[in-house]
């Protein structure tokens, strides 16, 4: 059950209305175009994708502070996991293909504009998806494209991040593409997934005026050992992740 102030209510329901017309536009424009003046290609999609996600994060009220930019291609960029906005958010400023849970395919419009931008869904629980995604996935990196991996494996409410699973640094490894660690962080509780649905989290998160998020580009890392590429990883998030919260007043700061 979704509890929230009536006018919190309100500003989460005007929200969904307000990201849900320009991407139906966008995606119908598009398509007629692409039908008639230009061809479909994958960088005409990112740059679509970068208008829609540049205006979502205005209306969602997300003010955000970023360090680093996404300047290796090809490479994996491995992100830790905190909303249903991590993708949204970092998009912005990285062109990349998204393994992303299948869940999200259920979502009519949404999975469509997501197929179409460069998402590769998995079921988690299914091998025959994860084999398929993963080779999915050295072909879109051979092919020169990025990948957005959270190799958390799922969304995470707790400081620091869940150990990285390392199917994604040994296809690093054998393919000899750097990975890029990313750390996305939000100031206040609401802003963490934990215990809701998808609607639930996104009026809890949403409801509210503004979201405060900081998102940092980490540098290029490589090893002939994957586990040892992996942990080199996950410290550097570690540190970023304690880097970013001292000081800022958020919700682990006032834990420490």
């Amino acid at each position: 059950m979704i509890i929230l102030k009536p006018f919190l209510f309100i500003i989460a329901v005007l929200r969904v209305l307000l990201l849900i017309l320009p991407m139906a536009l966008f995606l119908g424009v598009y398509v007629l175009l692409s039908k008639f003046l230009f061809k479909d290609t994958i960088d005409r999609a990112y740059r679509l994708r970068r208008v829609y996600v540049k205006i979502s994060c205005f209306i969602l009220g997300i003010i955000l502070k970023t360090e680093g930019k996404a300047n290796t291609r090809p490479a994996i960029y491995v992100s830790n996991h905190r909303s249903m906005s991590d993708p949204l958010i970092t998009v912005q400023f990285l062109d990349a293909f998204i393994i992303a849970k299948a869940e999200v395919e259920s979502l009519p419009l949404i999975s469509y504009g997501a197929k179409l931008t460069g998402i590769l869904f998995v079921k988690r629980e299914s091998k025959d998806s994860r084999s398929a995604v993963r080779q999915k996935m050295i072909e879109t990196l051979k092919s020169g494209e990025n990948i957005l991996v959270y190799p958390e494996g799922t969304i995470n409410h707790l400081k620091h991040p869940l150990p990285y699973r390392p199917g994604t640094f040994s296809t690093a490894v054998k393919l000899g593409i750097p990975v890029i660690p990313i750390v996305l962080e939000y100031k206040h509780q609401k802003d963490l997934w934990h215990n809701r649905s998808m609607v639930g989290h996104f009026f809890h998160q949403f409801g509210w005026p503004l979201t405060y998020a900081k998102l940092c580009f980490g540098p290029p890392k490589s090893n002939e050992d994957p586990e040892l590429l992996k942990n080199e990883v996950e410290q550097w998030t570690i540190n970023k992740i304690d880097e970013i919260h001292k000081g800022w007043n958020s919700v682990f700061d006032k834990k420490l």
